[in-house]
């Protein structure tokens, strides 16, 4: 059987964006709708024209920046609605309008009481009059999850009737199980008339942490269409997760094709972290920063003698440098010497028993350590395998109006490099120092060095509290992290930042 097209509906600007404290500025909007695009996605859900000016002037900026994308607005089963839907699109090159209404008994009575004959009349006319604006229209059926399916089904066969050309059944709550969902889709398939005209739809949310698998049973059951977020981000728990359907499918060589370039997903994952100020859970599956790490001894030794042993994707496939074999107590000798090999510290078997033990007895000891103190014990001195280090730091700080200002000093080699600069804070101002000494070879085009994410962790270290300062830098089209640690927050980001540079300059 040849390959069926799977297609990616993108909501991240209209889902994802109702999470509190997400909602984006107009430019970034379009920023990053031009990277879905970019990436691959089918279609782009702008946002809800009825909701507000801002919602209606993003659908509107998104379609005239992107033209090889569908380009979707989401109405209610409104007729002022879809007219605001129909004008916010006017200049879009593929316009899709999202319509429809609740289903479920929890709908039809709690949310609308109402009856079930009046509902299914109201989704008739909400598609026929989106009909007139556009040919493609989309039908939700919104707590479908929780539907009958007996009247999901004449819902479904009445909008296909009235020319709806996609059929989108929303687990709203995240409530079905990954059987009981592929079965409603499944139910659809072989009892509604005019199904196999249409294309379609899920659309799960994670409040139960379902919302991947039911995605796929979905898809495994006849749904050609997977409406999803970058991250998973949405409303409560979150959507279904962008990355883990493309990933799943490419994985397991499952008989769908897709058009989405994963060598993207990284640097949308940070794009859109950074912008909707959504940090991403450290084990969050595919762009969790340990997604690829490894700090136990029997999965590092494993993982250097061959990558499949532990890792079924490669780092590179979805845009992240590689895989990092992050030292602890639990490493073992392979996993030392690899890393030394990485500063170009070749070290004999007969010498690493000793430098073992001792790097045992310094982890035991401290639950952090940075690589100059593994690498006193080869006695290298780190700085001179770094050609930026940062010799001197000075930063002032305060509210308003008092602006924070930053000087460093920075070695390149023997070289100091001096620069200073006011920031929106006390670690933005060093980052536009430090750019400002350190200024790289595609600074001044598209390959400028931007910040994606930057996190800061207390960890405990004896008696003294040590922040561990982790960057991610995105350059050139490729991610570059940075760590350090130290007793000062800002140093630690200071120098976590030149770490990242660092590996740029290898």
């Amino acid at each position: 059987m040849s390959n069926e097209r799977l297609f990616i509906f993108d909501t991240t600007l209209r889902d994802g964006e109702q999470v509190p404290g997400c909602q984006l500025s107009l430019s970034k909007k379009v920023k990053l709708a031009k990277k879905l695009a970019a990436m691959g996605v089918d279609v782009i859900e702008a946002g809800f024209p009825a909701s507000g000016q801002e919602d209606f002037d993003s659908v509107v900026a998104i379609s005239k920046e992107v033209s090889k994308t569908s380009i979707c607005a989401l109405t209610r089963a409104v007729e002022k609605d879809i007219d605001l839907a129909a004008e916010a699109l006017r200049y879009a090159t593929y316009k899709r309008i999202h319509t429809g209404i609740g289903t479920s008994e929890f709908h039809i009575q709690g949310k609308f009481r109402s009856t079930r004959d009046d509902i299914l009349q109201r989704a008739i006319a909400c598609v026929k009059y989106a009909k007139r604006y556009v040919e493609d229209v989309e039908f939700y059926a919104e707590d479908a999850g929780r539907t009958d399916n007996d009247y999901l089904a004449r819902v479904v066969e009445a909008v296909i009737k009235a020319g709806a050309t996609v059929i989108n059944i929303p687990d709203t709550t995240g409530y079905c199980l990954p059987e009981e969902y592929g079965a409603k889709i499944r139910y659809l398939v072989e009892n509604v008339t005019g199904i196999d005209k249409v294309t379609i739809s899920t659309h799960c949310h994670n409040d139960l942490g379902l919302a991947t698998a039911n995605t796929i049973q979905g898809v495994l059951n006849g749904a050609r269409q997977v409406e999803v977020t970058v991250n998973g981000i949405g409303e409560r728990a979150g959507n279904t997760s962008l990355e883990e359907i493309v990933m799943i499918i490419n994985s397991h060589k499952l008989p769908y094709l897709l058009d989405v370039k994963p060598v993207y997903i990284s640097d949308l994952s940070n794009t859109v972290s950074s912008m909707m100020n959504m940090p991403v859970q450290p084990n969050k599956a595919i762009v969790g920063r340990n997604a690829f790490a490894h700090s136990s001894g029997i999965h590092q030794d494993g993982v250097i003698k061959d990558r499949s042993t532990y890792e079924i994707i490669n780092p590179e496939d979805v845009g992240i440098d590689s895989n990092m074999i992050v030292l602890s107590a639990r490493s073992g000798r392979a996993a030392l010497k690899q890393h030394l090999k990485s500063f170009s510290v070749d070290i004999d078997n007969g010498k690493l028993d000793d430098v073992y033990k001792r790097f045992v007895e310094l982890a035991e000891r401290n639950k952090y350590f940075t690589n100059a103190d593994v690498l006193k014990l080869v006695r290298k001195d780190y700085r001179k395998m770094q050609r930026y280090t940062l010799e001197y730091m000075q930063v002032t700080s305060g509210k308003e109006p008092i602006k924070p200002v930053a000087s460093v000093g920075i070695l390149d080699n023997d070289s100091l490099i001096e620069a200073s600069a006011t920031g929106s804070g006390p670690v933005d101002a060093v980052i536009r120092a430090i750019n400002q000494a350190i200024v790289l070879k595609r600074d001044n085009d598209e390959g400028r060095k931007k910040l994606a994410t930057f996190s800061i962790h207390a960890v405990e270290s004896g008696s003294e509290v040590v922040g561990k300062a982790h960057i991610s830098l995105n350059y050139d089209k490729r991610i570059f992290h940075g760590y350090a640690a130290h007793t000062d927050i800002i140093v630690a980001s200071a120098e976590a930042y030149i770490d990242a540079i660092n590996k740029i300059s290898e």
